[in-house]
Order: C-alpha cells, then sequence, then structure tokens
C-alpha cells in the first residue's frame, strides 16, 4: 500500500513564455498566444504539493499539515506569488515558464525546506487553468495535463445485448429516447521536456488532436453520428478507451479520464488499464487526541483541531476499481452496486462522531492517514476485491490517497 498526503495552496503571477532568438511565429506555434504578451500576463495557479513517508503510529500523522504550511508559503512569497516569473524568479529569465518548468522548479524548491521530516515532498501537481497543468515527480518524471469538455446525447447501451439485457444492465438510461452529459476528458501526456521549449510537445499540436477530437463529439448522438463508435458499446468505459486510442494517434497519451458527472469517471492508461470511479460524500465530526500524550503534547501537535468539543468536515471519498472490461456489454463493474457500496462502507461513519461514536478510532487518533486505512479493507470487501486507489478530502486543501500500488498520478 502507498500512501500519499497533498496539500493545496494558490499564487497569482503573470509569466510569458517566449524564447528571444525565436521568431514571433515560431513562439507562437510553440507557446500560444500568451507568447505575445511583452509585458507578462496572469495566472491564478493552484500547487499540490504530495508528500509520503512512514505514518508515526502515536499521532496517526505522514506529515503535520501545519508544520508544511508556514513553509511553503514562505516559499510562494519569495520566488512565485505576485512575481512576473520572467523578471523577478531565477531561472525563468533564461528558460521559459511553462507549466512543466514551473512545476519542476517548485518541486525542487520545496524538497529542500523538508529535510528534517521523515516524509518527503514526492510530486508538486500545477493547476494553471481549470483546463491545463503539469506534474513533476522526484523520479525525474513531468506529466503536462489538459482538459476538454463537450456536450453529448447517448443512450447507455451495448450492440451485443438484447435490449432487456440492455435495460436490465443499465436501467433508465438505456432508454431508446437517449439522454446527455457534459462530459470532461483529461488528458495526460509524459514525455521528456524539450530544455529550448520547456514543453513536451508545442502548444499547436496539443491544441490540434485535442480539439479534433472534441469536434468529432461535441453536440452529437454518440450513438447515431459517430461513424467511428459504431458497433462500440456506448459506456463511459469504452469512452475513455476510444479517447485514448484516438489521441495516442497523435499525442504521447500516458492516460485519459473521462468524468461522465463530476462524480464519476472511467480512466484508461497506455498499459491497457482500465479504472472506474465514484466519489460520495460523508459528514463526520471528530477530534484529533492521541490518549499516549499529554495534554500539552496534543494542542501543541494538533493545534486546532483538539479542541475538547470536536469539529466536524464534509469528507469526500473516491473510491477507484480496476479490472477487465467485458467486452459484451462494455462495462468493468455495476455502477449501481459502486453507489451501494459506498454507501455502505460509509454509512457507520454518516453523521456520528468517529472518535465517540464508532469503534474504528478507539485505540488511534481519527487522522486523514488513519480514516483512509480503517475504510480500505470495509470499502474493498463490498466492492469485491477490486479497489485500486480510495481518496479523501478533508477540506479542499487536505487530500489523502491510499493506493493499492505505488502507480502514476499524483
Amino acid at each position: 500500500m502507498y500512501l500519499t498526503v497533498s496539500k493545496r495552496f494558490e499564487f497569482s503571477a503573470s509569466v510569458r513564455p517566449y524564447r528571444a532568438s525565436w521568431s514571433d511565429r515560431e513562439n507562437l506555434s510553440f507557446f500560444g498566444p500568451g507568447s505575445t504578451a511583452a509585458y507578462g500576463y496572469g495566472n491564478n495557479y493552484t500547487a499540490y504539493f504530495v508528500f509520503h513517508g512512514p505514518v508515526d503510529q502515536r499521532t496517526g500523522m505522514l506529515v503535520d499539515l501545519a508544520v508544511i504550511k508556514p513553509r511553503i508559503l514562505d516559499l510562494l512569497a519569495r520566488r512565485y506569488d505576485h512575481k512576473f516569473i520572467n523578471a523577478d524568479t531565477p531561472p525563468f529569465d533564461r528558460i521559459p515558464p511553462t507549466p512543466e518548468n514551473l512545476a519542476t522548479h517548485l518541486l525542487g524548491d520545496a524538497s529542500t525546506l523538508f529535510d528534517d521530516l521523515t516524509a518527503h515532498v514526492v510530486a508538486c501537481h500545477l493547476e494553471v487553468t481549470p483546463e491545463t497543468g503539469a506534474t513533476a515527480y522526484a523520479d525525474g518524471r513531468i506529466e503536462r495535463e489538459y482538459w476538454v469538455e463537450f456536450s453529448a446525447a447517448r443512450r447507455t447501451s451495448s450492440p451485443h445485448l438484447s435490449d432487456s439485457e440492455n435495460a436490465k444492465l443499465f436501467g433508465v438510461a438505456s432508454s431508446p429516447m437517449g439522454h446527455g452529459h457534459n462530459y470532461r476528458l483529461g488528458v495526460t501526456l509524459t514525455g521528456k521536456v524539450a530544455p529550448d521549449t520547456g514543453q513536451i510537445i508545442s502548444k499547436n499540436q496539443s491544441h490540434a488532436a485535442l480539439e479534433a477530437h472534441r469536434l468529432m463529439l461535441d453536440y452529437k448522438n454518440l450513438n447515431a453520428e459517430v461513424p467511428q463508435l459504431a458497433g462500440s458499446p456506448i459506456t463511459t468505459e469504452c469512452l475513455a478507451r476510444f479517447a485514448w486510442q484516438r489521441l495516442s494517434a497523435d499525442l504521447p497519451v500516458s492516460r485519459v479520464r473521462l468524468n461522465e458527472t463530476r462524480q464519476f469517471f472511467a480512466e484508461y492508461n497506455a498499459n491497457g488499464k482500465l479504472s472506474l470511479g465514484y466519489e460520495f460524500p460523508f459528514h463526520a465530526a471528530h477530534r484529533l487526541h492521541c490518549q499516549d500524550l499529554t495534554d500539552i503534547e496534543n494542542r501543541a501537535i494538533y493545534g486546532k483541531c483538539n479542541n475538547p468539543a470536536g469539529h466536524g468536515h464534509r469528507y469526500r471519498v473516491e473510491a477507484t476499481i480496476g479490472g477487465s472490461l467485458d467486452e459484451r456489454s462494455g462495462t468493468l463493474f455495476s455502477l449501481m452496486d459502486m453507489q451501494h457500496g459506498l454507501s455502505r462502507a460509509l454509512e457507520p461513519w454518516q453523521y456520528k462522531h468517529l472518535d465517540l461514536e464508532t469503534s474504528d478510532f478507539a485505540d488511534k487518533p481519527s487522522t486523514g492517514e488513519n480514516i483512509c486505512h480503517a475504510l480500505w479493507p470495509r470499502l474493498n470487501t463490498l466492492l469485491q476485491n477490486r479497489l485500486v486507489r480510495l481518496r479523501l478530502w478533508e477540506t479542499p486543501n487536505n487530500r489523502f490517497t491510499l493506493r493499492k500500488h505505488h502507480q502514476e498520478g499524483t
């Protein structure tokens, strides 16, 4: 099992992705219209710093986020926040401030701040806009992410099943009259970053391939108006695989994620692995407290989270399962079974005080790390032992991720 803790930060800055030795046309091709901004243009960036290390059995924490916060905030204030990155933040006076380069240097800058901790920064994910970002990993890998949206109608069905079989498997979604979704497709590229461009691939190449795929599907009836999908089950799983197959012909795609709704998605990667995910909330109260520590030690470690009367969260849990696609139905797992499994697994905690009204944290603090470890076996059993990733958002800023294996992604 591989556990990570992610902390979210925001900063604002201006940049100009540009090479002075290139022509305006070359800059526009590689960097897009931002290259024309002689004095820079602005972004509201969101940076996620991801930590991995052993969990302290007494405190239940992999890393004390209260220690992380001031160090990262100081780094951002000194080098990134409210700066013109090209002019104020070396080495971006010499290299283009692309998402790939920014994520790499944010990771490098942050990595030197935590040598006194047992946890270490293993990745930095930088969201530049809701449509693009990049991730740098401590092992040297770099990823570039793009998101595109399209609206389409569909009848969830398989041409290999009878009408009655489709109705039984997909319920109202199999209605011949169809229904629609606002899809959101995430595409992750992996490869070497060219030293001169600071990119895995040029803006023109990525935009052309993504736009062609979007136009193929946007405002279409997927069953009737997209010849490339003829003969295929029209399911989220098959649409994710289709996106990877089409886009990987032109781009170095390592994986795609297709959100049918905000809560429900399918992922497909270059290794041919398919997964299905669903998000479900629960509301609970808790108090971070360790019985083996003094009151003074507890307050020093947990701060306001040690409030004797407790506090609460609207937690979000995202469960991702893996397995083999059933080619006949085009499904990996029953969506209703996923929803039911998550609901049952979280029911003992729903509207409860985790420490006072459940047995799961009788002898350990109810930290995000311990919540993930307590939830995994119960949820995995309800999902036929196919759970591969479990994510828990305690707040929008604090995320805990437990994986069956150390794999790609933050």
